[in-house]
């Protein structure tokens, strides 16, 4: 990949000309955008098509709904998911096997279109302090590599964690496992509420196939010129 195309560029918003402006934007500047639960939620799937394949100018689309449920209703989640075209979407890592299993299977129906399929280990708002209240026992780290092997052993892509973790789960999956990693931010740019972050030229040189960069680039007063900034940095410019 071109180092611009790891960028995906997450277009937090509820407003559909704001993420279509963002969208037409950065062609050219990143790989592909992110659509997440807000905006989903906000505008449904002709809210996605009108910023992919409208005025976004068919920006490849991470689709980032993470679909937790039974697995018969994450298979059927995915196969509505399919008709807007993502080529990566998720599903939560903690919904264990057969729910990973059924998302597998889902969405291969697509065929020689099937998107890359990744699992959410734990979001990197949540530090060790967090899994203990929620009854987890260990750092964030082994809960992130148990769940990166139960993912692949299921079926996935990849995962989605935190460039902290690059390395120990490249050795727990191999090279050929995706890894997509947020809460990166540039030297320059906030930290905001993300507690485990690192650069994108460091998330690159540990293995991160992809980044996600949010905050940095849209709220930034020249998104395109913020996205190209990065880009230079990851090609060492």
């Amino acid at each position: 990949m071109e180092p611009n195309d790891r960028i995906l560029a997450a277009l937090d918003t509820t407003d559909v000309g704001t993420a279509a402006g963002w969208a037409t934007a950065l062609q050219g500047r990143v790989g592909g955008i992110k659509l997440g639960k807000e905006f989903f939620t906000a505008n449904g799937p002709d809210g996605v098509r009108r910023v992919t394949q409208g005025t976004g100018g068919g920006q490849p689309l991470f689709l980032d709904l993470k679909f937790h449920d039974i697995p018969n209703t994450v298979a059927g989640a995915i196969g509505s998911a399919l008709k807007v075209k993502p080529f990566m979407l998720n599903v939560h890592a903690s919904g264990g096997r057969a729910m990973m299993e059924a998302a597998a299977a889902a969405v291969a129906e697509a065929g020689t279109e099937r998107p890359i399929l990744l699992g959410v280990t734990v979001i990197t708002s949540l530090g060790d302090g967090d899994l203990a209240d929620m009854g987890i026992n260990g750092t964030a780290e082994q809960q992130v590599i148990r769940l990166a092997q139960l993912a692949q052993a299921a079926g996935l892509d990849g995962v989605v964690c935190s460039a902290k973790e690059i390395t120990a789960i490249r050795e727990a999956c191999g090279p050929a496992f995706k890894l997509v990693t947020p809460g990166i931010r540039p030297a320059w740019a906030s930290s905001d509420d993300q507690k485990r972050i690192v650069t994108p030229a460091d998330a690159v040189a540990m293995g991160a196939d992809y980044l996600v960069i949010g905050r940095p680039i849209t709220g930034a007063d020249d998104p395109a010129e913020a996205a190209a900034r990065i880009g230079a940095e990851l090609a060492g410019t």
